[in-house]
This record gives C-alpha cells, structure tokens and sequence, in this order.
C-alpha cells in the first residue's frame, strides 16, 4: 500500500483528468497490465493456480502475484460444521513483505477484510459445486481455498478472483463409488466375515417369522483412475473481480499502488456469466472515502458487467488452455506408472 505525498496524488489526478488522459506507464484508462496465469503448481492440492499482473517481462520481477491453491478433505455431516452436499471455505493470507509498511495488526485487519470479500461471495450458497457431496446425509467434501498474496503492486482484488476461479476450474473432485455391507444380529463371526465384502444387490428373501433385524453400514472407496477426478461443477457460476477507480468525471482500470493511493473511491464488482443466460452480479463493493449516488452506481455497472465480460472471457480461454496441457500430462503420468 502505497503513501504519496499530496502533491504527487494532485499531480496524478491532473494526469488522469487531462485530454488525453496520462498514465505513467502509457496505457489507457480501461486497458490492463500483462496477465500472467499457470495452473496446478502446487502438487498436493487438488487444484492449484498463479497470476501475476504488471510483472517486469526482462527479470520477471515487480508486479501483482497471487496463488491460489484448493484442497479438499471429508467431512461428516451433522458433526461440528459439516453441510449435506459439501460446502466451501475460503481464507486470504498475505506474506510481510508484500506490505512490508504494515504493522502485525494491520496485516490482521487487511487479511480479515480480503477473506470476507472472497468468503462472501464464493462461499454463498447459491454458487456452491453440486458435486461435492459424497453419502446423502452422512459424508461430504469440504473445500479450503487458501489464496497467498505475495506481491501486492496494484489491483489486488481482480489478482485474488482469477486466481481464486483458475485454482477452482484447476480443481479435480475424486470419483467416489458407495460401498455396503449387510450383517445379521447375533452371528458374530459371520458378521466380521461379511464386512469384508461388498454386498450382493440381490433381493433378500426370508422368513416372516424371522426378527432378527439387518445392520447397514455404508462406507465409500476411491476408484483409480487417470484424470484424478472429475471437475469442479458450476465453472460458470464462479464471478470474476474487476475493479473500477472513481475520480469525480471518470473511471479506469488496473490502477497502481500511485494510482490507487490519488483515488477517494473505489468500485469493486463480481460478475459471472453463464452460459445461455443473462449475466449475473454476484455482489458489489464499494472501497474508500469518497461517495458515491445511485445515479453513477447505476452507470457504474453497466460499464463494469462490459469490462467483467472481456476478463471473462480472456481468462476462460486461457483455463480452457491449461485444462488440455494438465489433463495431457495426467494421462502419460498414469501411463507410465
């Protein structure tokens, strides 16, 4: 987070302002830094994503940079926090050296506000995957997205989104298969014997006179497979972030530290778009001292959902991409085990 004195934020207003308007690095008010996105760079997590924005392409240095990493882990339901049909748990963690002018406490207060935006919006019900769910009303997935800001140079909270949504898409779920065994009451060596096999679907038949009542004990396997899994389900439902920078006649994207730090205001607003259906706006945020009416609101979305359209599909393109290089080097890992 970037401190600039008031002459500096005057003079970066009076470029922004000015016909043309001036950034310092030549771009235009709606144009972004180089996006940079790999995905599944982490090997233990089920789903794994880097972006960086604005990063130096001679030394690799400088720049925006985020990873996203999901892991998935069973849960019962009706123990503790379990959910029938899984549920999704996100946290933001930033390193020291990425606002290294914070204090202990203000890193604090600045992971807990990143966390509620992120939690807040994926974690709604509304969007959570259909295939998390395991055994109806006794087992499910719970999913932990973990995001590490590393760099923080400008326009953070659309760095955190795509890589939050790369990370999920990036996301294999493990084919589950149910498992039952059937044991009667009062045998007990037969009822060891038969948990150690799966049951026979035929329909038992026995006496009316029999009382003896059947213990049904369900279980789950993970069959082997080469694709580790099937995808993440809703890829369209999870929104993209963009950023919209407020000065009093207009509005720009991918801002700065410098440019974030001249601006009262800011708009932050999560769009998805699926497919065969109108766009949806998952939430808004407005950031900062300055106000705001609903007249510009209004104006202000309507510009965001054209801006969120372009990221979204720039960025699905993009994972469409990684999804064929990573399902590529799976299937010659499993053959050549």
């Amino acid at each position: 987070m970037a401190s600039i004195s008031k002459a500096e934020k005057a003079y970066i207003q009076s470029s922004l302002l000015s016909d043309p308007p001036l950034r310092a690095d030549g771009r235009g008010l709606i144009d972004f830094r180089t996006i940079a996105l790999e995905s599944g760079i982490a090997p233990i997590a089920n789903g794994s994503a880097r972006v960086s924005i604005g990063k130096n392409a001679q030394d690799g240095g400088g720049g925006t940079e985020v990873v996203a990493a999901a892991k998935l882990e069973v849960e019962s339901v009706g123990d503790g926090e379990g959910v029938d049909g899984g549920r999704v748990v996100c946290s933001v963690s930033c390193s020291p050296t990425a606002y290294p002018l914070l204090s202990p406490n203000a890193l604090d207060d600045l992971q807990h506000d990143m966390t509620s935006v992120l939690n807040a919006t994926l974690s709604h019900p509304t969007i959570r995957p259909k295939n998390l769910g395991i055994l109806p009303g006794r087992k499910s997935w719970l999913l932990n997205l973990d995001v590490i800001v590393f760099s923080d140079a400008g326009n953070i909270f659309d760095a955190i989104f795509m890589a939050a949504r790369a990370a999920l898409w990036d996301t294999k779920v493990p084919r589950t298969k149910s498992v039952q065994y059937r044991a009667k009451k009062g045998d007990r060596s037969d009822a060891t014997q038969a948990m150690d096999m799966d049951v026979d679907e035929t329909p038992h038949v026995g006496s009316a006179l029999d009382t003896r009542q059947t213990i049904q004990v369900t279980d789950f396997e993970l069959p082997d497979y080469w694709d580790e899994g099937e995808p993440l389900d809703g890829r369209q439902t999870w929104p993209v972030c963009l950023t919209l920078n407020l000065l009093p006649t207009l509005h720009f994207l991918d801002a700065t530290l410098q440019e974030e730090a001249s601006v009262p205001l800011k708009l932050l607003v999560f769009y998805s778009f699926p497919l065969d259906a109108t766009p949806m706006l998952r939430g808004m945020r407005l950031l900062g001292t300055g106000v705001s009416d609903l007249v510009q609101v209004k104006s202000l979305l309507k510009d965001g959902e054209k801006y969120a359209r372009n990221v979204w599909v720039a960025l699905e393109g993009k994972l469409k991409d990684e999804d064929l290089r990573r399902n590529q080097k799976a299937r010659e890992r499993f053959l050549n085990r």
